[in-house]
């Protein structure tokens, strides 16, 4: 999860509207990617511009700088100082304070993140990104019945949104509501048949039912199709403990 996080905020994908609307965007653009594949280079270019006087821009930069140089805390405290002090529109704002949560959440601060992600959803209350994110934070903390209303709000929007069905298939796993996460499951690999942690769900499902040879084979491909994945690592441990309890 750790990982995944990492790679979705430093591909600046978190935030689309604000590259658009800040000033400088091609400069902005320049400095993310600094950021991210260079952090140490990235922070100095985001000092240096922020002295030229490049605003709300060089200072995001700064802080997504200070994510791939592991300081997540302090760029979760810079991210939601940025977006208090803001003048741009809500949904720039709420996208700050959910790249804040998503820093928050490697940090291990999960309270911490819960808390930015319920102000982003305060200024942005349908936004569907947000939404997961915070459905994946609740996963973690085990409110599996907020987890399951928050996804089927946002499926009866966005029916195709494999990722919340795959998380809502294992809310509706641990709420021993197997069938519905049997549907869920199906129903993302029918979308995406390749998807690894859809592959991953339906063999702890198999496993489940008694089908070891379905589990394995589901695990098996997980690791196939995304063997650098958190999801293939996972696969990786069942597949061992399965054989560890066949001996």
């Amino acid at each position: 999860m750790r990982r995944a996080l990492l790679a979705l905020i430093l591909s600046g994908l978190a935030l689309p509207a604000l590259a658009q609307t800040i000033d400088g965007p091609e400069e902005y653009r320049v400095c993310l990617v600094m950021a991210k594949d260079k952090p140490e280079q990235g922070w100095e270019e985001a000092l240096t511009w922020q002295s030229l006087g490049g605003g709300e821009a060089a200072r995001h930069c700064g802080a997504v700088a200070l994510i791939g140089l592991g300081k997540y805390g302090e760029a979760a405290t810079r991210l939601e100082t940025l977006a208090n002090e803001s003048v741009r529109e809500d949904s720039v704002r709420a996208q700050m304070l959910a790249q804040a949560a998503q820093a928050w959440m490697l940090a291990g601060k999960l309270q911490r993140a819960d808390a930015a992600q319920r102000g982003a959803l305060i200024l942005a209350p349908g936004d569907p990104e947000i939404l997961l994110d915070h459905a994946v934070l609740l996963a973690q903390v085990h409110h599996y019945n907020e987890v399951v209303d928050i996804l089927t709000g946002l499926l009866r929007r966005q029916p195709h949104r494999v990722e919340a069905l795959v998380l809502r298939a294992s809310a509706f796993r641990y709420q021993d509501n197997l069938p519905g996460a049997r549907d869920d499951v199906e129903q993302a690999l029918k979308l995406d048949p390749d998807f690894p942690d859809a592959l991953l769900e339906r063999g702890i499902l198999k496993r489940l039912a008694g089908d070891d040879a379905g589990a394995r084979a589901d695990w098996a491909r997980a690791i196939d199709v995304a063997p650098h994945t958190e999801a293939a690592e996972t696969a990786r441990l069942n597949i061992q403990k399965m054989e560890m309890k066949a001996k």
